[in-house]
């Protein structure tokens, strides 16, 4: 009589959760679509958002000579980056070779209509797909790097150190966005159980606005080079995901025990 339960709680194995999801838009619509699929209650909460470089004739000027044919690669190091690619009708000529930092990155390219030759086979990171194309190409190459302005620059370094030629231009800039009384007080609590932290800018943020997390709220990281910068941010990281994608970071959240908030027995 029991069995058919059991077969829906394990289908659903965050029922009872709440998790915040740390952006909003296309992305933020689509992970709370995964989490309420799961039997989650997402939090949309956007603690970051994007805005236009602040030197757009440099960027123009690069996606001019993108199209013209002048660099052997592009590298996109994030799904915002693709969106500006997008929003500019940059064209990416037969010619140039595309390079996705990640299975997300790689999964945004496709949707806007590019194409994706390389994703990093295990490291999903700047550094890990800088080792990758070194491996890739030992004559110098022309390369294209189209970065966040807060970008730490390790692709750009190590792809000039292996001899390349690097032209390094900001697609756009990263700000924060203060979430409200409510969701803070929520955060503090315990009542959100889970947070999800999808990049270095996000982890700032969540420090920066939340600086009584409790212990029993699960801080879940979507990649080690997040975690890294989660844990220099001052964020106890409760698990990483072990692929960079936000099924695998949902996924590593099911495999705890819902925490409570201290609260929430009270009358």
């Amino acid at each position: 009589m029991h069995e058919e339960p059991r077969r829906h709680e394990a289908a659903k194995p965050l029922t009872g959760w709440r998790v915040l999801v740390p952006r909003g838009g296309p992305w933020g619509d689509g992970v709370a679509a995964t989490l309420r699929s799961q039997g989650a209650v997402p939090v949309v909460a956007p603690l970051i958002n994007f805005a236009p470089t602040n030197d757009e004739q440099t960027l123009e000027a690069a996606l001019a000579d993108l199209a013209a044919g002048r660099f052997d690669w592009v590298t996109m190091t994030s799904a915002t980056t693709v969106d500006v690619l997008f929003a500019y009708r940059a064209v990416v000529p037969p010619s140039t070779k595309v390079a996705a930092v990640g299975e997300t990155t790689a999964a945004a390219l496709q949707a806007a209509g590019y194409r994706v030759d390389l994703v990093p086979d295990r490291d999903n990171s700047a550094a890990g797909m800088a080792e990758q194309m070194i491996a890739l190409e030992p004559e110098p190459r022309r390369i294209l790097t189209l970065r966040s302005e807060i970008a730490k620059p390790v692709l750009t370094r190590k792809l000039t150190e292996a001899g390349h030629d690097v032209r390094s231009v900001v697609a756009y800039r990263t700000v924060g966005v203060p979430v409200t009384e409510r969701i803070a007080h929520d955060v503090a609590s315990g009542r959100i159980n889970a947070i999800l932290v999808t990049s270095g800018s996000v982890a700032e943020q969540v420090q920066l606005q939340f600086p009584d997390i409790p212990e029993s709220t699960v801080i879940a990281a979507i990649g080690p080079q997040t975690a890294n910068d989660a844990r220099r941010a001052g964020l106890g990281v409760s698990v990483v995901a072990d692929r960079q994608t936000v099924d695998a970071l949902i996924e590593a959240v099911s495999h705890f025990a819902l925490p409570h908030a201290a609260d929430e027995f009270q009358p």
